[in-house]
């Protein structure tokens, strides 16, 4: 592939270690924020340390803080930003954007509200006129560990399969591989509600179950996650795929995913207010929690574990009744899909 343009929007730990992998690929990368600060430190330093603190970045990657600077020239735009800002950035880059690109996203959930996907945020904001069909970039990846360049299989989703390639090869490389799908429903919906799961799980650690119970909370809820994503008109095989029980494997067992820790430590008996705040990033997974179960209300769709998280965040329900609920729930067959 001959050298791309890229502006990455978003300088979370995620979009800096695309950003990476884009730079070590030979591709131009621009990475869009709106802390001046942080713009000037990997400017100068080229260090991003609120997420990385040992890691010193190339210092062909360049930040900008002037959106329309940013996007001068790119062939491609990678949005990473937080679900609840994409439809407020889209229409910031829909104001300045002068001419074709390929449009990207590499974040994760649904938005707050309307319950939409973020592909359609991108599709109702950005004129055909100048972008692609949106690609999806999801799958099983810690930003820590991509930045270090650990082995990472992810996914490239779009309803342009072309597209989709472009993607692959894009990002392909020694130690990040992409494949690709055009499921991007169930692309998209796999990586946001395996947020969910994951603050069950981190919940279940902190109360102190074992193995047993991480097991039966990641198989059921891919279960129900399958169920709403199949309602909504998505393909099962894709959430047996990397997108799917990859991306819930990773998210629901590692001290690196933040919903996890959120999870964890709530189930230790933190208040979810302190918890937020000790973060210190966007737990995608508790506004999720709330979108996805109006959703499945909306929709009629079983699902159980997503009810009793909601249940114990946004309704102060104590984690240990919520849990004896769902033991107690109507026996079921394993593969019934009501």
């Amino acid at each position: 592939m001959e050298k791309q343009t890229v502006a990455v929007l978003g300088p979370g730990s995620w979009g800096t270690a695309l950003a990476q992998v884009l730079n070590d690929n030979g591709h131009e990368v621009r990475i869009w924020g709106n802390i001046a600060e942080q713009i000037t430190e990997i400017n100068e330093h080229h260090t991003n340390k609120r997420y990385f603190k040992d890691i010193i970045l190339d210092e062909k990657i360049t930040a900008y803080y002037d959106l329309k600077e940013t996007l001068d020239g790119v062939d491609a735009i990678l949005f990473v930003v937080p679900t609840k800002v994409t439809r407020l950035v889209a229409k910031q880059v829909a104001q300045v954007l002068d001419h074709p690109v390929k449009v990207m996203h590499a974040s994760k959930g649904l938005e707050p509200d309307t319950h939409k996907r973020l592909s359609m945020i991108l599709e109702e904001e950005l004129s055909p006129n100048l972008r692609s069909e949106v690609i999806v970039v999801s799958g099983p990846s810690h930003a820590e560990e991509t930045i270090v360049r650990d082995i990472t299989l992810i996914t490239a989703a779009s309803k342009d399969l072309e597209a989709a390639k472009y993607v692959q090869e894009l990002f392909s490389n020694h130690y990040f591989r992409l494949y690709t799908n055009t499921d991007v429903i169930g692309v998209e919906t796999a990586g946001a509600l395996k947020n969910i799961i994951a603050v069950g799980a981190g919940a279940l650690h902190g109360l102190g179950y074992g193995d047993n119970a991480k097991a039966a909370i990641i198989t059921r809820g891919l279960a129900e996650i399958t169920r709403l994503g199949v309602k909504l008109g998505a393909s099962p095989l894709t959430y047996s795929g990397l997108s799917g029980v990859g991306d819930l494997i990773v998210t629901g067992t590692s001290v690196h995913s933040r919903n996890w820790r959120a999870g964890d430590a709530l189930g230790r008996g933190e208040k979810l207010e302190d918890i937020e705040a000790n973060m210190g990033m966007v737990i995608e997974g508790i506004s999720t929690t709330k979108a996805a179960y109006e959703l499945a209300q909306e929709l009629g769709v079983y699902m159980p574990i997503t009810q009793a998280i909601y249940h114990v965040i946004y309704e102060s329900l104590n984690i240990k009744d919520a849990i004896y609920d769902i033991m107690n729930n109507e026996f079921k067959a394993e593969n019934e899909w009501s």
